[in-house]
């Protein structure tokens, strides 16, 4: 379940302030999350049977150090029955992209919302002060987040 709470929005005479909502506010703080030597098969059947998208990779010390998502998962088994190999060696780390970008979770939906505008990514891992992962935001928590400041405006 996502928690998510609405931001009231101002009202000063006749016009109307938003004061955005952060990206705490409609974050999922409940995530799942792999290790580099986790079994990438086991990632499918995570991923697919919670259908979820990806997830982050942490290492033994709850550091972040990748994502892993339905792409990389679709390429080892693409590869795997092109090329007629199995699998069952694989893990994480082999196909975990070590590249992310993150977002503070003080960061106001609108700057997420430029940053989803202009890249392709779908969402974003959200850290803490100390650059720990909190959460996570997508396209569709931001949709939401806006959704509900134009309904509360008018």
């Amino acid at each position: 379940m996502k928690n998510y709470q609405q931001k009231p929005v101002e009202r000063t005479d006749d016009r109307t302030t938003v004061k955005a909502p952060s990206v705490s506010d409609y974050m999922v703080r409940d995530l799942i999350t792999f290790q580099p030597d986790t079994a990438i098969m086991e990632v499918i059947k995570t991923l697919l049977g919670k259908n979820i998208a990806g997830a982050p990779v942490l290492n033994s010390r709850k550091e972040l150090v990748g994502l892993i998502d339905d792409k990389d998962c679709l390429r080892v088994l693409f590869d795997s029955s092109y090329h007629n190999q199995p699998v069952n060696k694989n893990t994480v780390s082999d196909y975990m992209t070590n590249v992310m970008r993150t977002i503070s979770a003080h960061a106001d939906i609108f700057e997420v919302a430029d940053i989803f505008l202009s890249t392709k990514y779908k969402r974003l891992l959200v850290v803490d002060d100390q650059q720990r992962l909190i959460g996570q935001i997508s396209r569709q928590d931001i949709l939401r987040a806006i959704h509900d400041i134009h309904t509360l405006a008018r």
